[in-house]
Parts: structure tokens; C-alpha cells; sequence
């Protein structure tokens, strides 16, 4: 397996991303030293690519990190539409690849300085499987979304942080741990609440959507994530409506209706809990 060792600080740069739709046929382009790294993830169907001699079949939920310094191309084309995303990022800092998961002696056994940067070392696969693959596509549509406001600040800045969040999955899947019963559960709980954000909360359909009982989906949900489903579905909705109030120009009232408040004054109340301040406040920060 080839690790990709990156020094930190600096982390990473997030430079642009996107999402790209291919038909039966298309093939990935042929490149040469293109001077960024290029992260492709596929979401659905299999792209095709050789870098350096390598051939790797990238199919849904599995990852490629195209090298800056090398040449890559297509190995064929893809036998069916296929839907991948592509990220292009650099980093300032050091950067090694090896055929192993090894880090030099020296490297680990640094004192932490009291005034000077503590560099480390973090290590993630070149190719691999996504160990939460819905959440990276969530990452990943954000991204994508924010790219229209790129030359605001604020979207800057929300680009690198979603960036950072993205590469600690990508080194999760160095050593990805088994799933328990309980996580696995949350996790399919989790990925339903996200996806159905905007409709009514109902227990009993939760349950009959993953094959859980409501009790034990509340239990699970707890134990990983410290918090009931309704909980969570709050968060999330409170989080999507963090990017609506940066993105747009929507009332405060459209937006409580869109990520799925029936009340726009409850929505305020439930936004300052959490945020510490009202929407209206929030968006000002910004404006």
C-alpha cells in the first residue's frame, strides 16, 4: 500500500472542487505533472486510472490521490455512468510517499516545544475505501456549493475547514476499525436524519426505514454521538441553515421552512441555543 505522508503545520491547502457526471465510454484525461494533487472519489459506478505504471479501479465509496509530480491516465473507459468528485489541493509543507505505513524513528519521538511550532506527521492512503463515505459526499457537496461564492471571505474560509474535515476521513481509512452493532446503527440513523432533514420527524419511520427499533436507535445514536436523533436532527438543520444564511439572501422566515422548522420563531430560539446568537445576528457577522 502507498502512504502519503504530509508534515503539518502547514496543513493542506483546498484549492477547487467539483462534481463530474460520466457516461459509458468517457474516460478519465491523460495528465502529466500537473503541480496539485488531485483527490477522486467515486460515488457511483468506477473510474479507471493508471499513475505511474499502477492501474486502480476506483469504484463507489473508494478514493485516488493523483499525485503533482508524476503522470496519470485513463486505463479504459467506464463501462457505466459513473458520478465521481474531483479536489485539487496543495500543501506548503513536506510531503513523502512510501510503500509502507513506517515514519521515522526521529519523527515520533519529538518533545512538544513550548515556542515553536510541534510539527507531526499525518499519514493517508493513496487508494482506499471511505469509512463514512455519506458524510465525505456531504463534505464534498458543500465544497462544491460554496465554490460559486468563492471570492467571499467567509466561503474561504468555510472551503478550508470542510477541506480539513474531509482529509481526517482520508486518513481514517488508513486503519479503518470494525464497525460495532451500535455504530453501525447510528451511523445508518445518522445518514437517514441527514438526508431527510427537511420532513417531519417521526421515530417509527426512522425505525422502519433502517430495520431498528426506535428504542435502540435513541440508545445507539446516544452512545456514539452524545445526543437523541431529535438532537442530531436539530444540529444538522441548524448547520444547514448556517450555509443558507451565508449563501443567500433568503428571509429568516424562508429559511426556518427550508431545512425544516414549521415555526420561524422556534427556529430562532433553537438557533440562538445553540449558536449563541440569533440568525439575523449570525448573517451580520458576515455581511
Amino acid at each position: 500500500m502507498t502512504i502519503l505522508h504530509f508534515t503539518v503545520p502547514p496543513l493542506p491547502e483546498y484549492i477547487i472542487s467539483g462534481v463530474y457526471e460520466a457516461t459509458e465510454g468517457d474516460r478519465h484525461p491523460n495528465r502529466r505533472n500537473i503541480g496539485v494533487f488531485d483527490l477522486l472519489v467515486v460515488r457511483k459506478g468506477c473510474l479507471y486510472v493508471t499513475e505511474k505504471g499502477r492501474p486502480f479501479d476506483i469504484d463507489a465509496g473508494s478514493f485516488l490521490i493523483l499525485r503533482p509530480d508524476t503522470h496519470h491516465f485513463p486505463t479504459q473507459g467506464c463501462t457505466e455512468n459513473t458520478i465521481h468528485y474531483w479536489l485539487h489541493f496543495q500543501t506548503s509543507g513536506g510531503w513523502i510517499s512510501c510503500e509502507d505505513g513506517s515514519v521515522p524513528k526521529k519523527d515520533e519521538s519529538l518533545e512538544l516545544q513550548p515556542f515553536s511550532p510541534n510539527y507531526f506527521t499525518v499519514k493517508v492512503p493513496q487508494f482506499g475505501t471511505l469509512p463514512q463515505p455519506q458524510k465525505a459526499f456531504e463534505l464534498l457537496d458543500s465544497l462544491a456549493s460554496l465554490v460559486q461564492h468563492g471570492h467571499r471571505i467567509q466561503s474561504l474560509w468555510r472551503q478550508q475547514l470542510l477541506f480539513q474535515e474531509l482529509f481526517e476521513q482520508l486518513a481514517a481509512a488508513l486503519d479503518t476499525p470494525v464497525s460495532s452493532p451500535s455504530s453501525s446503527c447510528a451511523e445508518q440513523a445518522a445518514a437517514f436524519l441527514r438526508e431527510h432533514y427537511r420532513e417531519e420527524f417521526k421515530a417509527q419511520t426512522l425505525g422502519e426505514s433502517i430495520n431498528f427499533h426506535p428504542v435502540y436507535i435513541a440508545r445507539c445514536m446516544q452512545k456514539e454521538f452524545g445526543c437523541s436523533p431529535v438532537e442530531y436532527l436539530l444540529r444538522y438543520r441548524i448547520e444547514q441553515a448556517k450555509l443558507l444564511l451565508l449563501q443567500t439572501d433568503q428571509t429568516v422566515s424562508r429559511i426556518a421552512e427550508d431545512v425544516g422548522f414549521n415555526h420561524a420563531a422556534y427556529f430562532t430560539s433553537c438557533f440562538a441555543k445553540q449558536e449563541g446568537l440569533s440568525p439575523r445576528k449570525y448573517r451580520q457577522r458576515f455581511s
